[in-house]
């Protein structure tokens, strides 16, 4: 379960977030890949837009049920 106090500092302010526990597997770009990238410096992913529609919506809640090491988390700032 992904936690809020270790989510990376690149994570835009909102509800989705990406820990330190990403393991870089691409599942959660695949999934919504408007709405998470990859810090290529040093190998994971971080939120870089909260999802603003009903389908970029569901394609985060995609990515964090798709994440193996669970790594995402939906209870940053802005849960509904």
């Amino acid at each position: 379960m992904a936690e809020l106090d270790k989510k990376w500092s690149e994570n835009v302010s909102g509800r989705y977030y990406v820990d330190e526990q990403c393991i870089d597997c691409d599942a959660c770009r695949t999934e919504a890949p408007d709405n998470f990238v990859r810090n290529d410096d040093h190998g994971y992913s971080y939120v870089c837009k909260q999802p603003e529609t009903p389908e970029e919506e569901a394609r985060c809640k995609a990515a964090l049920e798709a994440c193996p090491v669970e790594a995402i988390g939906s209870d940053g700032p802005g849960k509904t």
